[in-house]
């Protein structure tokens, strides 16, 4: 069985010289896809991919990231919306490139489904009342 999940990876300092992603394709035949990337030498690293391949071989690599001393976090936590602020204004259904937000049309309110977002980031900036919120 193929898995594939979204995950960010956090490097601690010590640790963002080394080739971690070249081990998880080498070693555990596993695919990455980086989303977005924030490496800088001495400091943390957070790298936000997706992750696929057999279940077995998943495992190990994440088993492998834990032991080397990435934290790893389901994407999905990291892209929230503030709803007491979100007025619905649509600003972010035009410009989200993966269709993570669509209008209810009973309603006219705007949804979004976390499991389509990549942490493109265009939703953060465009939204007017700040209601898209970034946490890595």
């Amino acid at each position: 069985m193929t898995v594939s999940k979204r995950i960010v990876l956090h490097f601690p300092p010590r640790i963002v010289d080394q080739p971690i992603v070249y081990r998880l394709v080498k070693d555990f035949d596993l695919q990455f896809n980086i989303l977005k990337a924030s490496v800088t030498p001495g400091r943390e690293g957070i790298l936000v991919m997706e992750l696929t391949g057999g279940q077995r071989n998943y495992d190990q690599g994440i088993k492998y990231l834990t032991d080397t001393g990435v934290k790893i976090q389901a994407l999905s936590q990291d892209v929230v919306r503030n709803e007491a602020r979100c007025t619905h204004c649509g600003a972010c259904i035009t410009l989200c490139p993966t269709n993570a937000f669509s209008l209810e049309p009973g309603t006219r309110r705007v949804l979004f489904d976390h499991a389509k977002c990549v942490v493109c980031e265009l939703c953060i900036k465009a939204c007017p009342p700040r209601a898209m919120e970034l946490y890595f």
